[in-house]
Order: C-alpha cells, then sequence, then structure tokens
C-alpha cells in the first residue's frame, strides 16, 4: 500500500510517500506542482530500474536511510544498546498527523520500544521548509548519529557550495563538484564555528544569483555538527545534517536533531537566500521591541582594550554620541582584576580599581548623552587565575591536560550548578542598572564537542531572556565562530567578524547574506590602521561597508580628523534615515561581468526603492568597469536613479558618466538587461546607489 502526504507554501511543493508502512522518502521537491497531481502515479514514476550488479530491489533513500535495509550509503541513525551492541530497528508507520502547514510522521519499532518522529513544517510567508527528527526509546540506549530528515539533492546540478573560513576570514564559498562518494564536513570545535558554518546551497546547471534553480539548507545548531552530501552507486543524492557524531555521550532515552532549514528557489540562489533572511527574522528571531529602530552601536574595544579609565571613557562616549551613536558597550576588561586576557574570566564582578563607583558614573554619562548601555561578557569560560575557578575547580569542562585557549578554559555548562552562578552573578548586574544590551562571547573551542554542553548555554540564555526580556543579547565568537539559528532563537545580534577590515568585511557580509538578513548582522566602521590585518582604507569606505548591515562604530575617535568625522556623521546620517525600510529589505547578491566587483541590491519589502553597493575589491581587468546588473525590479516601470556618494569620485575619474552629474531615469527592463555605468574608481572604494520606483 502507498500512502503520500504534501506540503505547498505558493511556490515550493513537498512530496512524501512510502510503501508497506516503511520510512518515507521524499519524491518530490521543487517548483509547485499542479493541485490535482496524482501522489501515487508521482511515486509510482520515480521508482528506479533494476539492473546487473543490484539488489533487486532498490533500497529507499528515506527520511532516514535504513542500514538494516541494505542501503548503499550514509545511514540516518546509528545505534547501540546500553552494553555496546549495534541495533538495527525495523521502523513502521503507526500514525501521520497533518495539518495546513506540517506533517508529523510516527514510526515504531514495538520490539526494541522505539519510536522515531519526524516533523515538517512549511511557512507560506517566507517560503521556508522546516524538518526536525526525534527518537524515543524504552530503554536507555547510545546515540552514535542522527539525521535531521534527509532530504535529495538535485540531479541536475554538478555542484554544491558549502562554507569554510578562519578567524578574520568567516563564510568563504566553497564550490565542490558532484561525484561518486561523500563530502563529509565535521566541526567537532564545540560550536558551529568559524571553519564550517552548517548551510549548504545547491545550484541547478545555470543557476547564478539572480536566475535558475537552486536549493539551501541551514542546520539551526550552535554546538558540533555534521554536514553529509553523498551520491550514491546509482545516482541517487542525498544531504544529511545532524549534532556531530559521538556528541551524546551517555546512554538516554530521548534524543532530537536541531531543526534543518530547506528552501528550493527558482529566482536563483537568490531566492533561497531571502527565504533565509525574512525567515530569520520573522519567525526565528525575538527582539524585544520589534518596532524600535536598530540602534547605531560604538564599541570601546579597539579604542582602549584592557586599560578602562573612566575619564577617558566619557570623553570617547561624547565623541561617539557627536558621530551618531545611540548605544554604547562596554568591552572586556571591567570585572575582576582583568588588565589582560590571562585572569578574572568567572569573576563577574566590577573592578574597584577602575571603577570605584561602579558602572553606575558611566553608565550616567552615558544615558545623558541620549545613548544607552551594554555590556561585554564572557559567561562559557574561566581562566585558572579567578577567584571562582579557585573555588570550584569542578567546574571546568574537559581534562586537567587540556589545551588552554587565549589562557582560557571552558565552563561545564551541563552542570545545573554552574548556569545557577552565572545567572544570579549576570542577572544581579541586569537589575541594578539600565543595561539593554548584552555582547556575549566565546573565545576559544571546546576541549571536545559535547551536545549537552549547548543545550546548557542554551538553558542560561533562554533563562536570562525570560528574567530580562528588554535585553538584547549579541552572539560574538572570537568573531563569527558562533552564528546559526539555533542561537540566533535565544539573541538578536550576531558579531560576524573580529574583522574591521573594510576589505575583508565586504566578501565576508556578501557570503553570510545567503543566510542573514541585515537587522542582526552587525558590522563597524573600524580605525584607519586595521589592528587585524594592517591595511589602511579611506574613512569613506570603511563607513559605507559598515552601513551596509547593522550599523556602528569600534574605532578610537579621537583618532579621527575634521573631515572623517564628517564623511561618518553624514553616512550615519544617512543610515538612520533608511533604516527602518533597510530593516525589512531583501539583501539580493548581484551577478557581475567582473570578479573584481562585489555589489549587492537591498530591495524594498514594496519594491519602492532600493539601494544598490558597488564595491570595487581589487582593480579591474579592463581599464573601466563594466556595467552592473540589478535584478528583482519591474521591468515595465521607471526608476529614478542616483548616484548618492558622487562626491566621492577621484581624480583619474575624467569622463561623463551620466549618474557623475545628477539622477537619471531608466526602466527597469534597461536596468536588468543592460546596466548602469558607473564611474572609475580605485580599488577599496564603494558606489551608493539609489533608486525610487516612479
Amino acid at each position: 500500500m502507498i500512502q503520500s502526504w504534501r506540503m505547498d507554501d505558493g511556490r515550493q511543493s513537498l512530496v512524501l510517500g512510502c510503501a508497506d508502512g516503511r520510512l518515507a522518502e521524499v519524491i518530490y521537491w521543487g517548483a509547485s506542482l499542479p493541485v490535482g497531481e496524482n501522489l501515487e502515479t508521482l511515486y509510482a514514476a520515480g521508482r528506479q530500474d533494476v539492473t546487473g550488479g543490484m539488489l533487486d530491489q532498490a533500497p529507499a533513500l528515506s527520511i532516514c536511510p535504513d542500514a538494516g535495509r541494505s542501503f548503499p550509503g550514509q545511514a540516518g541513525l546509528s545505534l547501540r544498546g546500553e552494553e555496546g551492541s549495534v541495533i538495527h530497528p525495523d521502523l513502521r508507520l503507526a500514525d501521520a498527523l497533518q495539518d495546513a502547514h506540517s506533517l508529523t510522521l510516527v514510526y515504531k519499532d514495538l520490539a526494541m520500544g522505539l519510536t522515531y518522529t519526524a516533523r515538517f513544517t512549511i511557512n507560506a510567508d517566507t517560503h521556508m521548509i522546516t524538518a526536525q527528527a526525534a527518537l524515543t526509546s524504552d530503554q536507555p540506549v547510545r546515540l552514535e548519529w542522527l539525521a535531521a530528515p534527509v532530504l535529495p539533492a538535485p540531479q541536475l546540478a554538478d555542484e554544491m557550495i558549502d562554507f569554510a573560513g578562519r578567524w578574520c576570514g568567516e563564510f568563504q564559498m566553497v564550490h565542490s563538484p558532484w561525484s561518486a562518494g561523500i563530502r563529509m564536513r565535521e566541526s567537532r570545535t564545540g560550536r558551529s564555528g568559524h571553519e564550517h558554518f552548517p548551510g549548504l546551497v545547491l545550484p541547478c546547471l545555470g543557476a547564478t544569483n539572480t536566475q535558475g534553480h537552486a536549493y539551501a539548507m541551514h542546520y539551526g545548531w550552535s554546538g558540533g555538527h555534521r554536514m553529509v552530501a553523498e551520491e550514491l552507486p546509482d545516482g541517487r543524492r542525498q544531504v544529511q545534517f545532524g549534532n556531530a557524531s559521538g556528541t551524546e555521550l551517555e546512554p538516554a532515552t530521548e534524543f532530537a536533531t536541531a531543526p534543518l532549514y530547506a528552501t528550493f528557489s527558482a529566482q536563483g540562489i537568490n531566492g533561497c537566500a531571502t527565504a533565509f533572511q525574512r525567515h530569520l527574522r520573522d519567525a526565528v528571531v525575538r527582539f524585544p521591541d520589534p518596532a524600535r529602530p536598530r540602534p547605531v552601536h560604538y564599541n570601546c574595544w579597539e579604542a582602549i582594550y584592557f586599560d578602562h579609565k573612566l575619564p577617558d571613557l566619557k570623553d570617547i562616549a561624547a565623541r561617539a554620541a557627536n558621530l551618531g551613536a545611540e548605544r554604547f558597550v562596554l568591552d572586556d576588561g571591567w570585572f575582576g582584576k582583568r588588565d589582560d586576557d590571562t585572569t578574572s574570566l568567572g569573576d563577574w564582578v566590577v573592578d574597584a580599581r577602575k571603577y570605584p563607583d561602579g558602572l553606575g558614573p558611566l553608565i550616567e554619562h552615558v544615558q545623558g548623552l541620549g545613548m544607552t548601555f551594554g555590556l561585554w561578557f564572557e559567561p562559557e569560560m574561566i581562566n585558572a587565575d579567578s577567584d571562582t575557578y579557585r573555588a570550584h575547580p569542578s567546574w571546568v569542562l574537559g581534562p586537567e591536560t587540556q589545551i588552554t585557549g587565549r589562557q582560557q578554559l571552558v565552563l561545564d555548562m551541563a552542570q545545573a550548578e554552574v548556569r545557577d552562578y552565572l545567572f544570579d552573578r549576570i542577572s544581579a548586574l541586569l537589575a541594578a542598572h539600565p543595561i539593554d544590551y548584552i555582547k556575549w562571547d566565546h573565545n576559544r573551542v571546546l576541549p571536545a564537542p559535547d551536545a549537552a554542553q549547548t543545550r546548557g548555554t542554551y538553558a542560561l540564555l533562554d533563562r536570562l531572556g525570560t528574567a530580562h526580556p528588554e535585553v538584547d543579547i549579541e552572539s560574538c565568537a572570537s568573531g563569527g565562530g558562533r552564528i546559526d539559528f539555533g542561537i540566533l532563537e535565544r539573541t538578536q545580534r550576531v558579531w560576524l567578524s573580529d574583522s574591521n577590515d573594510a576589505h575583508e568585511r565586504l566578501k565576508i557580509q556578501h557570503n553570510a547574506a545567503l543566510f542573514l538578513p541585515m537587522v542582526v548582522t552587525g558590522s563597524h566602521v573600524g580605525p584607519l590602521h586595521c589592528h587585524t590585518s594592517g591595511r589602511k582604507h579611506d574613512i569613506r569606505f570603511r563607513a559605507w561597508v559598515a552601513a551596509q548591515r547593522h550599523m556602528g562604530f569600534e574605532m578610537d575617535p579621537r583618532e579621527l580628523t575634521d573631515l572623517e568625522a564628517d564623511v561618518l556623521r553624514d553616512v550615519t546620517g544617512w543610515w538612520k534615515a533608511n533604516r527602518d525600510w533597510m530593516a525589512r529589505a531583501d539583501i539580493l547578491r548581484l551577478d557581475t561581468g567582473d570578479a573584481a566587483m562585489i555589489a549587492e541590491q537591498q530591495m524594498a519589502e514594496d519594491g519602492s526603492r532600493f539601494v544598490a553597493f558597488a564595491g570595487l575589491a581589487a582593480a579591474p581587468n579592463q581599464i573601466v568597469p563594466r556595467p552592473l546588473r540589478l535584478t528583482g525590479l519591474d521591468a515595465t516601470a521607471a526608476y529614478e536613479i542616483n548616484l548618492r556618494n558622487r562626491d566621492d569620485r577621484e581624480r583619474l575619474s575624467r569622463g561623463a558618466p551620466a549618474l557623475r552629474n545628477g539622477s537619471v531615469t531608466l526602466s527597469g527592463a534597461y536596468l536588468m538587461n543592460n546596466g548602469l555605468t558607473l564611474p572609475w574608481s580605485f580599488p577599496d572604494r564603494m558606489w551608493v546607489i539609489e533608486g525610487k520606483r516612479l
């Protein structure tokens, strides 16, 4: 007997089917099917032939491929009894519950006392499918691997795109060809990681940013994770995501994967990107006050590091407010005896040497300037040179012989006593002072991946969020080391990278926009002489790169010249005037004719306006830039186009492109098919193009 289920959101259809009550498989995922499509016929039409060298029947590529059915690839479940014996459950359909937006399939092996549940939801507003698997057992078992419900990869594709990275170089796209066998990525650092962002883009043949069919997935988990993209000997392809193997360290009776987010687009890779951006913004992140505009940040880290002096901080705060900052964030160095990174983590008590009257005088000064106040913490870490460690050495995760990172150890967040201590210390500071923002850092990897550590951190964040719902929290982990939808269920901003180098930021932001909207992506104007790369960049380039995302400053404002301060005030004023509509804009990556140009278009939700940022990351191969084609416009409409920063043109730009002299009116068809002719510029410069539909 064939059973089948269908889910639709107006842009894509997902169809699952099973025979004889066995585990369901995805029999169709792609562009919307007609309403009357016969699903039983669909199931039969997709059956593979059998030929020489094959089993008598092709094992199903199910939502949890079954090694016990001679499946020739990576199984979706690896399980052992408490004593270590291998378990191959024979799961059969026990229940199927479906409504307009969700499907829950329940499978049982009654003899072994096992229940496997797969839940799918589909969001018609964001076009996001969410899939999650759970396993329960009557008796404790040992879980080695559990994949989120497995999805097929497209047959009409020759490559996959996943993401590598490093400190100050996050979100590097890796293009890998499909071939027989497995591409596996596994993060075993205990966090989502600079090195292995848990995302995958699957473009079909001919797809670009702006056109063609594409699929994409993201695993919303902040701990160690694994991705498997596999082509079977018969040509079928599967993608599995789950918690890193072997990270459930104790036998248990309940296990669950994190949510797997997946989407299909017929409008190129941008269609996948906008689905992730919208879903994260509208369905995952919980903003304390959604109507409040995102405030311009000032973070003092690169101005003072550990050298906290109240008169200097007050002076810096006044200058930051004059530049347009609306929130002042006091970074590392305010607690314990924290004069460098070797001491005091875990001692969350204000340093009376630096702040003899507590934080109150600084906070009052900041508020008097019209800014709110934020504070840095690194709750999951501890220094051996701290009062807390000396009192509680058993709170540390991992062996005594482990290698430290940044002179610090990791607290065992699975211990309730640890979480209680951290909650009490952080909550006391939040209760005593008007603090509306926490920068929550995580500056080293774990000694070994442990799923319980991630769950403990989630529990602490959830508890703090309930007790202090007015506080925004930023996820920072040496920059972009913990960015995923799991942490963003509990935080409202990510620090994308510790690099304030605008050249590097331009590339990192561009790739991160495949998953992240503007409102959660922190980007700051750094110092002239970048502390992480040694490069020097003009203030105009630094300011406009930061204005592409949630804008802030992270330099010593006392070093700015009058001209630099005027430029920064101007760009900040522009960002404030546009941030409301940009907060809900889609970030569309533009296809460019020259790899030197990194360009994007932020399109208003109602299509009435846009801004395009065209950054030149290197000298073009030809003398002058190629035309920049826009996307997502109404071909029949006219648009007024203005070069916002035309006065930034260089002396060597001697020609007469129309945009140099004033606004132009052009059709959407022309802008999308021919594109804009921009003035010449040096590398590491940005053109900002504003458009309004007439």
